[in-house]
C-alpha cells in the first residue's frame, strides 16, 4: 500500500473516532410544562438527566451503561467495516 492510502486510512479513522465522541455526548433536550429532560447518546439514549419535576428543581440522573457500550460497539464496528471495505479496494490490483 501506498503512503497515501495509508494517510487516507488514518485520516478516516480519526474523523470517524470524533464521529464516535460526538454521538455518545449528543444530548437532546426536552421541555415540557411539567418536566425538563436532557437525554444524552445517539442512536440510543444512555443518560437521562432530569432537571425540572413539577415537585420543582431536581438534579436526577438515569446512566444505561449496557446501551452506553452498545453505542460504542456499534460506532467502532462501523468503522472496522468501513477500513476493511477500503482495504479491500486499495489493495485490488
Amino acid at each position: 500500500m501506498t503512503k497515501k492510502r495509508i494517510l487516507i486510512l488514518i485520516a478516516i479513522n480519526i474523523l470517524w473516532v470524533l464521529l464516535t465522541i460526538l454521538a455518545v455526548i449528543r444530548e437532546t433536550r426536552f421541555d415540557w410544562p411539567d418536566n425538563v429532560n436532557v437525554n444524552y447518546g445517539f442512536p440510543f439514549v444512555w443518560s437521562t438527566n432530569t432537571l425540572s419535576t413539577i415537585a420543582g428543581a431536581a438534579n436526577i440522573w438515569a446512566v444505561d451503561i449496557s446501551a452506553l457500550i452498545i453505542d460504542i460497539g456499534l460506532m467502532l464496528g462501523l468503522m472496522l467495516i468501513t477500513d476493511l471495505v477500503l482495504l479491500y479496494f486499495f489493495n485490488k490490483k
